[in-house]
């Protein structure tokens, strides 16, 4: 697995780990870690992980490939 699938992978497996506590304990994993919602390091993590989500279409036709 590249690099970059790799790092995509991880992003959106942060960004759904964080949708599961928000939903089950209304608590922001990413916020929670750094320094709240409106922070700039927060932010910067959610853009990348819809960039990763986006980027992760490109990756639909390998997983079919492959199954």
């Amino acid at each position: 697995m590249g690099g970059l699938n790799l790092t995509a992978l991880v992003l959106i497996i942060v960004g759904g780990l964080n949708w599961l506590l928000f939903g089950l304990f209304q608590w922001d994993l990413v916020g929670g870690l750094l320094g709240g919602m409106d922070g700039w390091p927060a932010r910067i993590v959610y853009i990348l992980v819809g960039v990763a989500a986006i980027y992760s279409f490109t990756l639909i036709n390998k997983v079919k490939a492959n199954s």
